[in-house]
């Protein structure tokens, strides 16, 4: 017969889960609107360079 598991093992799995949501608010946070302007922002400069350097085919 299969041993059943304690009741404690719950609470450190869910401490370990707090513990990784609270290191993630140090970390930096965009929207994602703001990378999807950058990224057109930069795609837009890469082509006016290219063209102003006359390598637009």
């Amino acid at each position: 017969m299969a041993k059943q598991k304690s009741s404690g093992s719950g609470l450190m799995s869910s401490a370990g889960l707090m513990r990784y949501y609270d290191a993630d608010k140090r970390a930096i946070h965009l929207q994602p609107k703001t990378v999807m302007l950058f990224g057109a922002l930069c795609g837009i400069v890469i082509l006016a360079l290219s063209a102003g350097f006359g390598l637009w085919p």
